[in-house]
């Protein structure tokens, strides 16, 4: 019972949350939630100056929830397959190069950048930590999100190549974030060595495994679609995917972001044209769209109360501050390289640079790899910076993400 009480009062917060910013806010949905619980946070902790039991309450109920679990074990799948079900496979080909590199050496050139000055950072406020725990904060720090990308630029309007390549990069970069994520772990708690082999062996296992179950898993779906025309049956087979393939890919310690995002795309193209009727599609259409936008809002709503159970102080507040302009320097330069490096051999849109650098927003995932950190000063230190950046980003670059794609398009 447990569980469905948190996740009633998780849906009654959602649909009153969503009601009021649709009525009166009318910010995008993901902002617009997300603003309402966090600001609800701040209203439950001044009302405890005159009843202090009430955030006790409220504290006691979020202490239930183990966001990382619920967020990494539970909604990213669902969250990232029915990403990965709209988006064009020609499209995401065409962007295949860029795509590609942005994901993976993006991903590493963020971390150690954000890693190296962080650390600086921290030494200039006398908190003396291990660089491989700094470089642990730009490892979780440097994946967009595709939960909270995907909920903004379903708004914006964003032009369609500049779309996929945000929508790409954030889908695939998201499961090499957390392999990488996993790897500098590994060697900050001393559970590996950080060799070369060792390193080697955990992406390919993580990686390559999620590449392969996502591709052979979402093949015997296909297959399945193919012969028989029931959209119950057909939307009971790709919930048994999503379920049961991330189950395995975590049993089987693979990548299950990077395994929903291949049998999303696989369902969502082949299984789309060749092996869907159109009131299959429609069904199924509707089906994800909105299993999409119910635990889109329940994350958003997550994420805004999870203020109240922060170790928030003033100076880990300050440095999550300062800690923005420098994550946003190294996502503009693992940007800019491959960019600049792809220039001479194709064309980009106008303002892909700053549209890339400010459009990767982060979310969710980064708070749930901040709160993966071994308890200890390291974990309270990086939680609340994490968290600064991530309402700073869905917030800020969030709402103006729509303004300078119109001013550097224009």
């Amino acid at each position: 019972m447990e569980i469905f009480d948190i996740v009633a009062c998780l849906i009654t917060l959602a649909a009153l949350f969503g009601y009021v910013n649709h009525r009166f806010i009318k910010l995008p949905t993901t902002i617009g939630v997300m603003l309402i619980s966090l600001c609800f946070s701040l209203g439950l902790v001044l009302f405890s100056l005159v009843s202090p039991g009430i955030v006790e309450t409220a504290k006691s109920f979020m202490g239930r929830i183990d966001f990382n679990e619920a967020v990494l074990d539970c909604m990213l799948s669902f969250l990232l397959f029915a990403g990965a079900l709209h988006v064009d496979l020609n499209d995401l080909a065409n962007q295949k190069r860029l795509i590609a590199i942005l994901a993976t050496a993006g991903v590493v050139i963020s971390s150690f950048i954000v890693g190296a000055l962080i650390y600086l950072l921290l030494g200039a406020f006398g908190v003396e930590f291990s660089f491989i725990y700094c470089l642990l904060f730009g490892a979780l720090v440097a994946p967009t999100d595709p939960v909270a990308v995907l909920g903004i630029l379903k708004k914006v309007g964003v032009p369609r190549s500049l779309e996929t390549k945000i929508t790409g990069e954030s889908l695939f970069n998201d499961g090499v974030g957390v392999v990488v994520f996993l790897a500098i772990l590994g060697i900050a708690t001393g559970k590996s060595d950080g060799s070369v082999g060792d390193v080697s062996h955990l992406f390919l296992m993580e990686a390559g495994g999620g590449f392969l179950l996502g591709g052979i898993f979402g093949y015997l779906a296909y297959v399945l679609l193919k012969t028989v025309d029931n959209y119950q049956v057909e939307v009971l087979i790709t919930l048994a995917l999503v379920m049961g393939v991330y189950s395995l890919a975590l049993a089987w310690h693979m990548s299950g972001p990077l395994a929903m995002v291949v049998a999303g795309l696989m369902i969502g193209n082949h299984g789309r044209e060749f092996a869907m009727s159109d009131t299959t599609r429609d069904h199924l259409d509707k089906f994800w769209e909105l299993t999409d936008e119910v635990l889109n809002a329940m994350l958003f709503v997550l994420i805004g109360l999870e203020f109240l159970v922060l170790p928030m102080n003033g100076q880990n507040i300050l440095l999550g501050l300062l800690a923005i302009p420098i994550v946003l320097s190294a996502r503009l330069i693992a940007v800019a390289i491959p960019v600049t490096a792809l220039k001479p051999f194709r064309e980009f849109s106008k303002g892909v640079i700053p549209i890339l650098t400010w459009g990767g927003l982060r979310g969710g995932i980064s708070v749930a790899l901040a709160l993966a950190i071994p308890a200890g000063p390291e974990r309270e230190v990086f939680l609340t910076m994490t968290y600064v950046i991530v309402i700073f980003s869905i917030a800020v670059q969030g709402l103006t993400l729509k303004p300078l794609i119109e001013k550097v398009t224009a």
